[in-house]
Formats: C-alpha cells, sequence, structure tokens
C-alpha cells in the first residue's frame, strides 16, 4: 500500500472535466445525467483500500441525505493488477450493500483520473451546478452564461479522521455541501484527502 495525499491541480471554479463511463447498473453516465442536481460530489475510490472503505458508510449517507446532490464513486485501479477492483467486483459490493452511491462508475482506461488529477482512494471532488446557484434567500437563480457547468466548489478530505480506525469529529464534507446548497461561499480550508495511490497500469 503506497500512501498518498490529493493534489489536483483543478482549482475552485474550474469547469468539471468531461467523462462518458459505464455504471455497475449498466447505464452509461456523464456529467449530463446529473444536470437535474445541485451539486454533484465526485469521489475517486476502490474496493479494497482500508481508507476508501473506511468512508463508504458516510458516502452511502450523503447519497441517501441529500436529494439535489448525487454521489459518485469513480474506480479507476487496475483491475488486473488488483482483481479486487474489477468491474464484477464493483457490482458485488453494491448488490451487498456496501456501497450504495448514487452511481459506482469504472475508468477502465484511466483517462479521467488523469483528468481529474486524482492520485488516492478515496479523493473527493464537490462540484456546484452554476445555474442552480441561487442566494441564501433563493433558489430560483437565472442560469448563468456558462450553460449551467458543474464548477469546482471544493476539493479536500471528506473528514478530519486521517486513517481508517479513527473517529472523525468533524465533516467538511457536509459542511461543504450544505454551503453550495445554501448559496454560501464555502468557508473551508482545502485540506488533502488521504488513501492509497491509485493503482495505475503504467506502474
Amino acid at each position: 500500500m503506497v500512501l498518498q495525499e490529493s493534489e489536483s491541480e483543478l482549482e475552485a471554479g474550474d469547469a468539471a472535466p468531461a467523462f462518458e463511463l459505464e455504471g455497475v447498473d449498466g447505464e452509461t453516465y456523464t456529467l449530463e445525467s446529473f444536470a437535474d442536481d445541485e451539486a454533484l460530489l465526485v469521489v475517486f475510490t476502490c474496493n479494497h483500500c482500508p481508507y476508501a472503505q473506511a468512508k463508504f458508510d458516510l458516502l452511502n449517507e450523503l447519497a441517501e441525505e441529500y436529494d439535489d446532490v448525487s454521489v459518485v464513486g469513480i474506480n479507476s485501479n487496475d483491475a488486473e493488477e488488483y482483481p479486487e477492483d474489477s468491474f464484477e467486483k464493483m457490482r458485488e459490493f453494491v448488490d451487498d450493500g456496501n456501497v450504495q452511491y448514487d452511481a459506482y462508475l469504472r475508468d477502465e482506461s484511466q483517462t479521467v483520473a488523469r483528468e481529474y488529477g486524482a492520485v488516492c482512494t478515496p479523493d473527493p471532488f464537490l462540484f456546484e451546478n452554476s445555474a442552480a446557484r441561487g442566494t441564501a434567500d433563493s433558489r430560483a437563480a437565472e442560469p448563468r452564461e456558462d450553460g449551467g457547468e458543474f464548477r469546482l466548489a471544493y476539493h479536500g478530505r471528506l473528514d478530519d479522521a486521517p486513517n481508517p480506525d479513527d473517529e472523525p469529529s468533524r465533516f467538511e464534507i457536509r459542511e461543504a455541501i450544505d454551503a453550495v446548497l445554501a448559496g454560501e461561499d464555502i468557508d473551508l480550508e482545502w485540506q488533502p484527502s488521504r488513501g492509497c495511490s491509485i493503482k495505475w497500469k503504467d506502474e
């Protein structure tokens, strides 16, 4: 296991890189699949990493609690070297109830992980739907000139528990989501996420 900290070059306000990936449910997903959501939480994750496993429950809870936010897991690991991260095993994790995200996608080519600058599991990116951006008084905002793209609102750790066995006392991701849904700026320092390195095919 190689420990990594997130270090993407995406900055606040950057548009989410496009993707077209197959989910374990047999559907193909793009950013447009989530156009009705006010926010999109993209988490590069996997099945076998203990750091990723430690956040399964939190991500499942977020997917259930927030109707206007989609939680999307993307598994980019080399499944030949790490068969626990194969598409079939991903489907098993969903069927068994370990993973209950809104979508669990396979990035077989690893292109999407590279475009996002993801390096570890989990590596979370919270995007705001710019067309849904309103104010604290009203969510009925007019779409902006950028056409309602998903824009990066927060890239950082999910909570303040750095190790799998630690108990979190603060959930930064909840604070970030709540701010986005309230139409407020996110007043958080972006602490890097921590986890196993993504298992690249050329390593």
